[in-house]
């Protein structure tokens, strides 16, 4: 029944999600993950927010519609062109930055940087360099990732990178984590 609740886009999705569509491009987050976002992202006024994996920016507008006016998103991808139908639809923002470059040489050279909110969207920041990214979530902030149920878009040997992310994670005494069998799999984490 609940998939079936009609969600309220943000005014860019629309021309977005058209855009992705042209492109052929099938890892765009969907809906259901979009909209949780956007409801956390309202909890931290004033906030530093990062996404990994900017894609075409459908997520991207969502985490910006979520947020106050006081608050600031950099948003990391390393494809030019995906990145161009974020910068095409949501460049004007002063609030974003759209930055491509490789995520895991990002996250080295800005180790250090705190943020309030993470969507760890792309394997820098999830599968590669957990920890370093762990350490940019300060005191009460939220980490979040999605894809943790199986996809058709897996390749082979995905499954146990999933299976062995979440072991870590569970090992963690740094974190609090919900694990969600919703959606294509969410996992929120705030940093103690």
């Amino acid at each position: 029944m609940l998939e079936q609740i009609r969600q309220r886009h943000p005014l860019a999705y629309d021309a977005i999600k058209a855009a992705t569509e042209r492109n052929g491009f099938t890892m765009a987050s969907e809906v259901l993950t979009c909209s949780l976002l956007k409801t956390l992202a309202t909890s931290k006024p004033g906030g530093k927010f990062l996404e990994m994996g900017t894609g075409t920016g459908l997520s991207t507008t969502w985490i910006l519609d979520g947020m106050d006016e006081g608050s600031t998103l950099v948003s990391i991808d390393n494809d030019e062109m995906l990145l161009n139908i974020a910068k095409e639809n949501l460049g004007v923002d002063k609030r974003l930055k759209l930055i491509c470059t490789d995520g895991g040489e990002w996250i080295k050279k800005n180790a250090g940087k705190k943020f309030s909110f993470i969507f760890a969207d792309t394997w820098p920041g999830k599968y590669s360099l957990l920890d370093e990214m762990l350490d940019m979530v300060e005191k009460g902030g939220i980490y979040f990732i999605d894809d943790m149920l199986p996809q058709q878009n897996w390749p082979s040997g995905h499954a146990e990178k999933a299976e062995q992310l979440l072991a870590d994670l569970d090992n963690r005494d740094d974190i609090i984590l919900t694990k969600m069998g919703w959606a294509t799999g969410i996992v929120i984490i705030t940093k103690k």
